[in-house]
């Protein structure tokens, strides 16, 4: 949360904080486990069809057999795990990076290690707030917000926990807005 502190103006507090539901880690997680069945797929799969073509012995083990498949083969397999590794560690990067929040003032939402990319909506130019929730995110209370400014875009959150809480923080943003007094035509 260290870019959402530096960038409060002196009158704005943080209402509430997005944070990323478990069911991301779970994700994440699934991507290694993937990559490791994929290539022990790999790996399997070639040492059965060498030993149906008779390149590997028969008397040798499954463990030794694995010495007599392709080097391409084995590079394969290799790949394949490290595309598992790759995604579980952009997903933790991407949760680690990012932050989420609603002050009295706007919503901020930054993502991003080297290089920023920053999302804000000032809580007086939200038109619309639209939450997405699939079945297991109703399930296990994860889901998207898209929230939408009047003129300025749209910003769309990643799967959070608690999506209701997070829009229904939006409102209290807007309920404690000041009031606008339309001037007097007729002061001085």
């Amino acid at each position: 949360m260290l870019y959402i502190q530096q960038s409060l103006g002196p009158s704005e507090e943080i209402i509430h904080l997005g944070q990323f539901h478990w069911m991301h880690d779970v994700k994440a997680v699934i991507n290694i486990f993937f990559g490791v069945i994929m290539a022990v797929m790999v790996v399997v799969g070639g040492v059965f069809a060498y030993y149906k073509m008779g390149k590997i012995p028969a008397s040798v083990s499954f463990v030794e057999a694995i010495k007599y498949l392709p080097p391409a083969l084995k590079i394969f397999a290799f790949i394949m795990f490290v595309m598992g590794l790759y995604s579980f560690a952009r997903m933790m990067t991407e949760k680690a990076t990012t932050e989420m929040a609603i002050t009295n003032l706007r919503i901020i939402y930054k993502q991003g290690l080297m290089s920023r990319h920053v999302g804000e909506i000032a809580v007086d130019r939200i038109e619309g707030v639209v939450v997405l929730q699939s079945l297991w995110g109703r399930m296990f209370d994860y889901g998207q917000l898209a929230v939408r400014g009047m003129g300025v875009g749209e910003v769309v959150l990643p799967p959070i926990r608690e999506p209701i809480k997070f829009r229904q923080a939006i409102q209290e943003a807007r309920e404690f807005l000041p009031v606008k007094k339309e001037s007097d035509p007729h002061a001085l």
